[in-house]
């Protein structure tokens, strides 16, 4: 009897080490990702609409071998690599937890991202200071020609969010409703007062107080700016032909800050203000965020569910093949109004073949195994239309001589 449980307690530790060699360890031959990355994805996405697609088996990294799997080391790398980025303060939450836990995965690669707005991302890009750029808005026409153009430069979206607009009204209550044109009086400074009929006729039985309204923007060049005023362009003729959609814009009045961080800041300090953020900023700070109206007329929040639906209603008609694209003001009934893609900027030739592969092999991660991590920064997941974009744009870079992904 005491041999026949010595036999059976000996198959037991067995088959726990076998189980134990079946984990989540990167492969030799597959992709920045492994197809264990399929579940894990799906199971962090909101929907089944919104998850991202896990790369292919037969996708490899040009170079990777096992040893680089076994030890760490990231496919298609040899030595310790360093990417330099620098960009959008709306994904720096996200970038900074995908940095920490990327360099979990392959500890000889080290992402150092400066959180310096969106002006300054496309700048450096364009200036070769970086490696990649991140944006909340696509280079224009004239950046992109300055960059090399479609076959030198390329448009990834690695993140989606929603700018919201947050106040600091600690006697409200209720979480106020707006409208894109009462948005834009009031950044018009024709709406001044909270008080104001046109606040009270949205908000029905919420007392408003008697006060000024703070009005708080952006004071360098910010793709948050860039998709708010590309919203209220869309939905405000008279901000169309008076301010206009832009980066930098010529603001009628109010109060400058610095960067997501500074604005959110800049609200928390001022009594009676208002902002428009990143809506993971606005969660953090502790602040409330108004409902916008969306082109359905219903009043809906930034959730990523909302965001992903306004991505997903215009995946087919208005994504062009360079994915330099809007969502603002998107169709659907739940489509969250001033939605936004952030976009890494990256170089078909980056010269080093070492920093490619890391890039190219980080980038694939962020957008397909990093995706996990959206939800809970208040990003919404990218849709899977567009990660199989980003996996043929992926495709494009060169590693020296050979194409970085197979």
């Amino acid at each position: 009897m005491a041999k026949k449980w010595f036999s059976i307690m000996a198959m037991m530790v067995v088959l726990s080490m076998l189980l134990s060699a079946c984990g989540d360890t990167p492969t030799a031959t597959v992709a920045p990702a492994t197809a264990t990355t399929t579940t894990t994805a799906a199971a962090a996405a909101p929907t089944a609409t919104t998850a991202a697609v896990a790369p292919t088996a037969t996708t490899a990294m040009a170079g990777a071998t096992a040893t680089m799997a076994s030890t760490g080391t990231a496919p298609g790398t040899t030595t310790d690599v360093t990417i330099t980025g620098a960009g959008s303060t709306f994904v720096n939450p996200l970038m900074s937890k995908w940095s920490q836990e990327y360099t979990k995965l392959y500890p000889n690669i080290k992402i150092n991202y400066q959180s310096i707005g969106s002006g300054g991302g496309r700048t450096q890009f364009i200036n070769k200071t970086v490696d990649f750029g991140a944006s909340d808005a696509p280079l224009t026409d004239a950046q992109f020609q300055d960059a090399g153009g479609e076959t030198a430069a390329l448009h990834l979206p690695i993140a989606m969010g929603g700018v919201v607009l947050m106040y600091n009204l600690p006697e409200v209550t209720q979480q106020l409703k707006l409208s894109g044109d009462l948005i834009a009086n009031i950044y018009l400074m024709k709406v001044t007062n909270w008080n104001d009929p046109a606040i009270a006729a949205l908000n029905p039985g919420v007392t408003l107080p008697d006060r000024p309204i703070a009005v708080v923007h952006r004071s360098e060049g910010s793709g948050t700016t860039d998709t708010f005023t590309d919203y209220l362009s869309k939905v405000s003729a008279d901000w169309k032909s008076n301010v206009g959609r832009g980066s930098s814009v010529q603001w009628p009045g109010g109060i400058g800050a610095q960067g997501s961080e500074g604005l959110t800041n800049q609200v928390k300090l001022t009594p009676a203000s208002f902002g428009y953020v990143e809506y993971g900023y606005a969660r953090s700070s502790g602040l409330a965020s108004a409902l916008v109206q969306n082109s359905s007329g219903n009043f809906v929040d930034a959730t990523a569910a909302n965001v992903s639906e306004a991505a997903n209603s215009l995946i087919n008609t208005s994504i062009p093949a360079d994915l330099r694209y809007s969502i603002t003001n998107a169709p659907g009934a739940n489509a969250y109004p001033i939605a936004a893609t952030t976009w890494a900027l990256v170089r078909v030739d980056e010269g080093d073949a070492d920093k490619a592969a890391a890039l190219v092999n980080f980038l694939w991660w962020a957008t397909h195994e990093g995706q996990r991590y959206s939800d809970p920064l208040s990003y919404a997941p990218l849709p899977r239309s567009i990660v199989e974009r980003v996996e043929s744009q992926l495709k494009k870079v060169n590693c020296g001589s050979e194409k970085c992904v197979k």
